[in-house]
């Protein structure tokens, strides 16, 4: 994938607008408007094992900037259906990612998120 760009989508319907959180208390690394994603944020767990991706945002939260402390559960942006995704389909890409020591998320190993967004 190129940088900005990630594969093996998990995409969860939901009305345009819905508010979307934080997965886990981390850090926001990069925001960034692809042709693909549309409005994404790029962002690294606390100890900077996983990296949350999260694509096709209809707007961020207010006060949402890059290299920004989070929490989970915090406000991050809205649903939408920028990028390739289809106009009368608005929902949200997500995607998990292990991290190399590179910490560089666009060559991160695609992980099923099932396990780890059930946890308590």
């Amino acid at each position: 994938a190129e940088p900005g760009e990630h594969q093996d989508p998990s995409g969860r319907g939901a009305p345009r607008g819905t508010e979307g959180g934080a997965t886990a208390d981390g850090s926001r690394e990069k925001l960034f408007t692809s042709k693909t994603g549309g409005l994404t944020i790029d962002e690294f767990d606390a100890t900077r094992t996983f990296c949350y991706y999260y694509a096709h945002l209809d707007r961020y939260a207010c006060g949402v900037s890059e290299h920004q402390a989070v929490t989970r559960g915090q406000l991050i942006g809205y649903v939408g259906s920028t990028g390739n995704a289809s106009a009368d389909a608005p929902h949200l890409h997500f995607e998990i990612t292990r991290l190399g020591g590179d910490k560089k998320w666009w060559k991160g190993e695609s992980i099923n998120p099932y396990p780890i967004l059930t946890q308590p």
